[in-house]
């Protein structure tokens, strides 16, 4: 490459990737979700961009990846975060933290 010139780079794959990375790190806390769905739209709009320009390929499939599986993960942690509060709605007004946890230990094993 000559002097003073750059290689052509497609900022939307690098933002969607660090959005897909950044949610799937963050996908337990709920927060990764969110960040996940943009950093989807991002990705494919970078995969589209990458077809046109072939810049930046490699880092839209990496966004359109990680989105997706953070993605998943927040609606797994989701689900299990609605099943667990559904299986010990009776222990929520305990007078200790060892009456939680008991209650919560007898509701979770069947008893």
């Amino acid at each position: 490459m000559a002097p003073g010139l750059t290689a052509p780079k497609n900022g939307l794959a690098t933002a969607a990737m660090a959005l897909g990375v950044i949610g799937l790190l963050t996908s337990v806390v709920f927060i990764g979700g969110p960040l996940a769905v943009i950093g989807l739209i991002l990705g494919i709009a970078a995969l589209m961009t990458a077809k046109r320009t072939g810049v930046g390929r490699g880092k839209a499939i990496t966004a359109l990846v990680t989105s997706s599986l953070a993605i998943v993960v927040s609606g797994l942690v989701a689900v299990f975060m609605v099943w667990y509060a559904n299986k010990t709605q009776e222990c929520y007004q305990p007078d200790s933290f060892h009456q939680y946890a008991q209650c919560v230990r007898q509701h979770l094993n069947g008893n």
